[in-house]
């Protein structure tokens, strides 16, 4: 196989594994609903933020897969765009914390919780104020990237050579 082979291969590759994970994400924030959308929320598709872990493709996969859930969902621009924001710093930071997996959900969890808050109350004009928001945020958080995103990591790490070549 020569060198141009191997590169397009691999793009291909890439491609597939991100639209397989944005679809994934979309698919299963719409299904869960409203869970993922409220003043105390728990976006379980956060939980495949660890994926960075694995392949790169993750990170555009993971982002894209925030964009259009936050469109289907009828979301506000402000959420769209700073949501959008918030989950591809998370899966920037998963990737650059791949090393180290028991680390890997925590650019999610601080991204989400810093940023989401200040969304719900100038968007939504939710009136529960900034620091209860982060707290409810983070806790979301903490539960759908962390302890469901490190879940899915063991799960996946025993296959994941075969999952993501």
């Amino acid at each position: 196989m020569n060198t141009k082979t191997k590169t397009n291969r691999r793009t291909l590759i890439f491609i597939c594994q991100a639209g397989v994970i944005g679809a994934l994400y979309t698919a299963i924030t719409v299904l869960i609903g409203p869970l993922g959308n409220a003043a105390i929320q728990c976006r379980i598709s956060e939980a495949l933020c660890v994926l960075p872990i694995f392949t790169s493709a993750a990170i555009p996969g993971v982002t894209l897969g925030c964009l259009i859930s936050n469109l289907l969902t009828g979301c506000l621009w402000q959420d769209v765009l700073f949501g959008t924001l918030a989950t591809l710093l998370g899966a920037l930071g998963a990737y650059l914390l791949r090393k180290h997996p028991a680390l890997t959900p925590l650019p999610t969890v601080i991204a989400n919780t810093v940023t989401v808050p200040f969304v719900l109350c100038y968007a939504y004009g939710a009136e529960e104020g900034i620091p209860f928001l982060m707290l409810t945020v983070g806790i979301g958080e903490i539960i759908s990237a962390y302890v469901l995103g490190l879940l899915l990591y063991a799960s996946l790490k025993k296959h994941a050579n075969k999952i993501f070549k």
